[in-house]
């Protein structure tokens, strides 16, 4: 019998553990697969605050300049104005509910893209402040914590309900993050793709749900940065359905696809995601539900 190793020093919130270890659990209707779709909505900023961290390779626009960047917030600010509801449309489309992670400026700035996503049934994660603030290290923890609770309170005040999960800005987490989200009543996070199942987070403040988001799926990550053409991606995508419905009749899996309208949203690439919502809608043995939902179905089994 395998049985899982302690917490490393890498990181103290969760042990080891071997896909045989796996719990077994099991979705609603005997599905093989939970597939969850993320929208991360952000709000670029021409001028992020002082001591703000963000990745030199932030993508969107051209790159950083010596002067104000005004091409790159264009660049991700068509996503606020055009793409994310493009991807509303397709998604509707397709009967898909999805799970908008949106930073804490847009969800105050922009309260039709909320409206859009609570009419058509979304759930609503907290995704930082915005994309040009990013969770590090660099932070101390009571600052952490302030950053958390700010993100958290502006989205529940724009949304109206408190949200249950936690997208890091660029999947950004400093050592003391799972601690700090379950401390504030977090229930899961997105940030850790280690895993194919949900996994249980033990923090000195209480229990976190990880949902592992696997990044090879991001579209920003595969088209952007690692320069795959859209129709490789959607391929990716059908490729990896192909094997986890196969996997998932012995052991169920999860996949959680995180798309961004700044990109997918374009014109010319939106056809590729409505033909991954097709194929996806045209199998069978898949549970189609929200973060949250996924999070609370797992947690009472892990």
């Amino acid at each position: 019998m395998n049985r899982p190793e302690p917490p490393t020093v890498d990181q103290p919130y969760f042990a080891w553990r071997a896909q045989p270890a796996w719990p077994k659990l099991a979705w609603p209707g005997g599905a093989q697969l939970a597939l969850c779709i993320v929208v991360s909505i952000e709000h670029y900023e021409i001028h992020p605050p002082e001591g703000a961290v963000f990745p030199r390779s932030l993508p969107g626009g051209f790159g950083r300049g010596p002067y104000p960047d005004f091409r790159t917030f264009s660049y991700r600010e068509y996503g606020n104005r055009v793409g994310v509801f493009r991807v509303i449309d397709a998604l509707a489309k397709y009967n898909i509910r999805a799970t908008a992670a949106i930073d804490s400026r847009t969800a105050q700035s922009k309260p039709v893209i909320v409206e859009q996503c609570l009419k058509h049934g979304w759930e609503i994660a907290a995704h930082g402040q915005a994309v040009t603030r990013v969770v590090s290290s660099a932070m101390t923890e009571q600052d952490e914590r302030d950053y958390v609770s700010e993100a958290i309170r502006g989205v529940e005040s724009a949304c109206g309900r408190r949200p249950t999960g936690w997208h890091g800005p660029e999947y950004g987490e400093s050592i003391h993050t799972p601690a700090v989200l379950a401390q504030l009543g977090i229930d899961y996070v997105l940030d850790w793709p280690n895993d194919e199942l949900p996994f249980c987070m033990s923090t000195p403040t209480g229990r976190l749900i990880s949902l592992p988001m696997l990044v090879d799926f991001d579209d920003v990550f595969a088209h952007w940065h690692r320069k795959l053409s859209m129709s490789r991606w959607g391929r990716t995508i059908t490729d990896a359905l192909d094997r986890l419905l196969k996997d998932g009749a012995e052991s169920p899996r999860m996949l959680i696809l995180n798309l961004h309208p700044w990109l997918i949203g374009q014109p010319w690439r939106i056809s590729y995601l409505e033909d991954v919502l097709r194929d996806i809608r045209g199998r069978s043995g898949i549970w189609h539900a929200t973060a949250a939902e996924v999070a609370a179905h797992a947690g009472v089994s892990i």
